[in-house]
Protein backbone atom coordinates (compact mmCIF):
# COMPACT_ATOMS: atom_id res chain seq x y z
CA UNK A 1 0.00 0.00 0.00
CA UNK A 2 2.73 2.45 0.97
CA UNK A 3 4.69 1.50 -2.15
CA UNK A 4 1.70 2.19 -4.40
CA UNK A 5 1.09 5.55 -2.74
CA UNK A 6 4.79 6.46 -3.04
CA UNK A 7 4.77 5.50 -6.72
CA UNK A 8 1.74 7.67 -7.47
CA UNK A 9 3.22 10.65 -5.64
CA UNK A 10 6.61 10.29 -7.36
CA UNK A 11 4.87 9.87 -10.72
CA UNK A 12 2.84 12.97 -9.93
CA UNK A 13 6.03 14.93 -9.25
CA UNK A 14 7.38 13.73 -12.60
CA UNK A 15 4.20 14.74 -14.43
CA UNK A 16 4.00 18.19 -12.81
CA UNK A 17 7.69 18.77 -13.50
CA UNK A 18 7.17 18.06 -17.19
CA UNK A 19 4.18 20.41 -17.30
CA UNK A 20 5.62 23.39 -15.43
CA UNK A 21 9.33 23.27 -16.34
CA UNK A 22 11.42 23.02 -19.49
CA UNK A 23 14.19 20.48 -19.10
CA UNK A 24 17.56 20.77 -20.82
CA UNK A 25 19.22 17.38 -20.22
CA UNK A 26 22.74 16.54 -21.39
CA UNK A 27 24.33 13.11 -21.04
CA UNK A 28 28.07 13.33 -20.44
CA UNK A 29 28.63 9.57 -20.60
CA UNK A 30 28.42 7.67 -23.86
CA UNK A 31 25.70 5.06 -24.05
CA UNK A 32 23.05 4.26 -26.61
CA UNK A 33 20.56 3.36 -23.88
CA UNK A 34 20.51 3.53 -20.10
CA UNK A 35 20.02 0.26 -18.24
CA UNK A 36 18.11 1.67 -15.31
CA UNK A 37 18.01 -1.76 -13.65
CA UNK A 38 21.76 -1.43 -13.03
CA UNK A 39 21.55 1.94 -11.26
CA UNK A 40 22.40 1.34 -7.59
CA UNK A 41 23.54 4.81 -6.52
CA UNK A 42 22.37 8.32 -7.40
CA UNK A 43 24.72 11.18 -6.55
CA UNK A 44 23.32 14.73 -6.70
CA UNK A 45 25.89 17.52 -6.93
CA UNK A 46 25.28 21.26 -6.59
CA UNK A 47 22.56 21.07 -3.94
CA UNK A 48 20.64 24.37 -4.02
CA UNK A 49 16.98 23.67 -3.26
CA UNK A 50 14.44 21.39 -1.61
CA UNK A 51 12.78 21.24 -5.04
CA UNK A 52 15.42 18.91 -6.46
CA UNK A 53 12.91 16.01 -6.56
CA UNK A 54 11.78 17.52 -9.88
CA UNK A 55 14.84 15.85 -11.41
CA UNK A 56 12.81 12.64 -11.30
CA UNK A 57 11.48 13.97 -14.60
CA UNK A 58 14.40 12.23 -16.38
CA UNK A 59 13.62 8.75 -14.98
CA UNK A 60 11.34 6.20 -16.70
CA UNK A 61 8.26 4.96 -14.87
CA UNK A 62 9.78 1.50 -14.42
CA UNK A 63 12.63 3.04 -12.41
CA UNK A 64 10.20 5.16 -10.38
CA UNK A 65 8.32 1.96 -9.49
CA UNK A 66 11.60 0.49 -8.28
CA UNK A 67 12.38 3.62 -6.27
CA UNK A 68 8.99 3.49 -4.56
CA UNK A 69 10.11 0.31 -2.78
CA UNK A 70 13.90 0.35 -2.71
CA UNK A 71 15.00 3.98 -2.43
CA UNK A 72 17.12 4.76 0.64
CA UNK A 73 18.07 8.39 1.30
CA UNK A 74 19.87 10.11 4.17
CA UNK A 75 18.11 13.34 5.07
CA UNK A 76 19.15 16.13 7.40
CA UNK A 77 17.25 15.88 10.67
CA UNK A 78 16.52 19.62 10.55
CA UNK A 79 14.63 19.01 7.28
CA UNK A 80 12.91 15.70 8.03
CA UNK A 81 11.76 16.96 11.41
CA UNK A 82 9.84 19.84 9.86
CA UNK A 83 6.07 19.29 10.23
CA UNK A 84 5.14 19.82 6.57
CA UNK A 85 8.28 19.36 4.45
CA UNK A 86 9.55 16.50 6.57
CA UNK A 87 6.26 14.62 6.48
CA UNK A 88 6.05 15.08 2.70
CA UNK A 89 9.52 13.61 2.11
CA UNK A 90 8.90 10.70 4.46
CA UNK A 91 5.64 9.99 2.65
CA UNK A 92 7.04 9.85 -0.85
CA UNK A 93 10.28 8.20 0.28
CA UNK A 94 9.59 5.63 3.02
CA UNK A 95 13.32 4.85 3.00
CA UNK A 96 14.31 8.37 4.07
CA UNK A 97 16.52 8.15 7.18
CA UNK A 98 17.03 11.15 9.45
CA UNK A 99 20.70 11.86 10.15
CA UNK A 100 22.49 14.54 12.14
CA UNK A 101 25.36 16.72 10.96
CA UNK A 102 27.74 14.58 12.98
CA UNK A 103 29.13 11.16 12.23
CA UNK A 104 27.15 9.37 14.93
CA UNK A 105 24.66 6.53 15.41
CA UNK A 106 22.19 8.14 12.99
CA UNK A 107 24.65 7.56 10.13
CA UNK A 108 25.10 3.95 11.25
CA UNK A 109 21.31 3.47 11.17
CA UNK A 110 21.24 4.78 7.63
CA UNK A 111 24.03 2.42 6.52
CA UNK A 112 22.18 -0.53 8.07
CA UNK A 113 19.14 0.26 5.90
CA UNK A 114 21.09 -0.41 2.69
CA UNK A 115 20.52 -3.87 1.19
CA UNK A 116 21.61 -5.42 -2.14
CA UNK A 117 18.20 -4.40 -3.56
CA UNK A 118 18.49 -0.78 -2.46
CA UNK A 119 18.88 2.25 -4.67
CA UNK A 120 20.77 4.81 -2.61
CA UNK A 121 20.46 8.53 -3.32
CA UNK A 122 22.77 11.02 -1.64
CA UNK A 123 23.62 14.71 -1.77
CA UNK A 124 27.31 14.61 -0.73
CA UNK A 125 27.53 18.31 0.12
CA UNK A 126 25.19 17.69 3.02
CA UNK A 127 23.64 21.16 3.00
CA UNK A 128 22.18 23.64 0.53
CA UNK A 129 24.05 26.37 -1.25
CA UNK A 130 22.57 29.82 -0.74
CA UNK A 131 22.41 32.52 -3.40
CA UNK A 132 25.77 33.91 -2.27
CA UNK A 133 27.44 30.58 -3.02
CA UNK A 134 27.94 29.71 0.67
CA UNK A 135 26.02 27.56 3.15
CA UNK A 136 23.62 29.04 5.71
CA UNK A 137 26.50 29.62 8.13
CA UNK A 138 28.44 31.61 5.54
CA UNK A 139 30.99 28.85 4.99
CA UNK A 140 32.21 27.62 1.59
CA UNK A 141 30.41 24.60 0.18
CA UNK A 142 32.32 21.33 0.12
CA UNK A 143 31.72 17.62 -0.36
CA UNK A 144 31.48 15.44 2.74
CA UNK A 145 33.02 11.98 2.95
CA UNK A 146 29.94 9.90 3.74
CA UNK A 147 29.54 8.80 0.12
CA UNK A 148 32.84 6.90 0.51
CA UNK A 149 31.20 4.60 3.09
CA UNK A 150 28.41 3.80 0.65
CA UNK A 151 30.71 3.13 -2.30
CA UNK A 152 33.06 1.06 -0.16
CA UNK A 153 30.23 -1.45 0.40
CA UNK A 154 29.08 -1.55 -3.24
CA UNK A 155 30.73 -3.86 -5.76
CA UNK A 156 28.36 -3.93 -8.71
CA UNK A 157 25.97 -1.81 -10.72
CA UNK A 158 26.21 1.77 -11.89
CA UNK A 159 26.23 5.17 -10.24
CA UNK A 160 24.15 7.94 -11.80
CA UNK A 161 25.71 11.37 -11.25
CA UNK A 162 23.23 14.24 -11.46
CA UNK A 163 24.94 17.59 -11.98
CA UNK A 164 22.36 20.26 -11.26
CA UNK A 165 22.46 23.62 -12.97
CA UNK A 166 21.01 25.07 -9.78
CA UNK A 167 17.41 25.77 -8.79
CA UNK A 168 17.65 29.15 -7.05
CA UNK A 169 15.62 30.63 -9.89
CA UNK A 170 12.79 28.21 -8.98
CA UNK A 171 13.02 27.95 -5.20
CA UNK A 172 15.88 29.10 -3.04
CA UNK A 173 16.34 28.18 0.65
CA UNK A 174 13.76 30.02 2.73
CA UNK A 175 11.48 30.78 -0.22
CA UNK A 176 8.03 29.26 0.31
CA UNK A 177 6.41 29.29 -3.13
CA UNK A 178 8.32 28.09 -6.20
CA UNK A 179 8.37 29.87 -9.54
CA UNK A 180 7.06 27.98 -12.56
CA UNK A 181 7.69 27.90 -16.31
CA UNK A 182 11.46 28.08 -15.84
CA UNK A 183 14.22 26.14 -17.54
CA UNK A 184 15.92 23.35 -15.62
CA UNK A 185 19.42 22.44 -16.74
CA UNK A 186 21.05 19.19 -15.70
CA UNK A 187 23.99 17.07 -16.84
CA UNK A 188 23.88 13.31 -16.28
CA UNK A 189 26.69 10.79 -16.18
CA UNK A 190 26.54 7.02 -15.75
CA UNK A 191 29.64 5.42 -14.20
CA UNK A 192 30.35 1.76 -13.43
CA UNK A 193 30.75 1.49 -9.66
CA UNK A 194 33.50 -1.13 -9.61
CA UNK A 195 35.57 0.69 -12.25
CA UNK A 196 35.14 3.99 -10.42
CA UNK A 197 36.22 2.43 -7.13
CA UNK A 198 39.30 0.90 -8.75
CA UNK A 199 40.22 4.30 -10.16
CA UNK A 200 40.08 5.86 -6.68
CA UNK A 201 41.73 2.86 -5.00
CA UNK A 202 44.68 3.09 -7.39
CA UNK A 203 45.62 6.33 -5.63
CA UNK A 204 44.77 5.11 -2.13
CA UNK A 205 46.53 2.76 0.26
CA UNK A 206 44.10 3.13 3.19
CA UNK A 207 40.39 3.71 3.66
CA UNK A 208 41.19 7.22 4.91
CA UNK A 209 43.04 7.99 1.68
CA UNK A 210 40.20 6.44 -0.34
CA UNK A 211 37.78 8.80 1.37
CA UNK A 212 40.01 11.84 0.80
CA UNK A 213 40.68 11.00 -2.86
CA UNK A 214 37.00 10.33 -3.52
CA UNK A 215 36.05 13.69 -2.02
CA UNK A 216 38.67 15.42 -4.17
CA UNK A 217 37.31 13.70 -7.28
CA UNK A 218 33.74 14.72 -6.47
CA UNK A 219 34.88 18.29 -5.83
CA UNK A 220 36.51 18.28 -9.27
CA UNK A 221 33.31 16.93 -10.85
CA UNK A 222 31.32 19.61 -9.06
CA UNK A 223 33.57 22.33 -10.48
CA UNK A 224 33.75 21.03 -14.04
CA UNK A 225 30.57 19.11 -14.89
CA UNK A 226 27.62 21.23 -13.87
CA UNK A 227 26.01 23.02 -16.86
CA UNK A 228 28.42 25.73 -18.01
CA UNK A 229 25.92 28.27 -19.30
CA UNK A 230 24.15 28.22 -15.97
CA UNK A 231 20.90 30.04 -16.59
CA UNK A 232 19.74 29.22 -13.06
CA UNK A 233 22.66 31.03 -11.44
CA UNK A 234 22.26 34.03 -13.76
CA UNK A 235 18.58 34.39 -12.98
CA UNK A 236 19.10 33.95 -9.23
CA UNK A 237 21.29 37.05 -9.15
CA UNK A 238 18.78 39.30 -10.85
Amino acid sequence: MFRLFSFFVLSGVKYLSSVFYRFDVTWLSKQSAVNWKEVKLIVFLNHTSLFEPIFIRVAPNSFIWRLSRNLVVPGADVTLNRPIVGRFFKTIVPGAVSISRKRDSSWNRFMEKITPQSVVAILPEGRMKRKNGLDKHGKPMSVRGGVADILHNMNEGNALFVYSGGLHHIQSPGQILPKIFKQVKVNLELINIEQYKQLIKAKSSTLKEFRRNLVEDLEQKLRSRIPLDNIAEKESTK
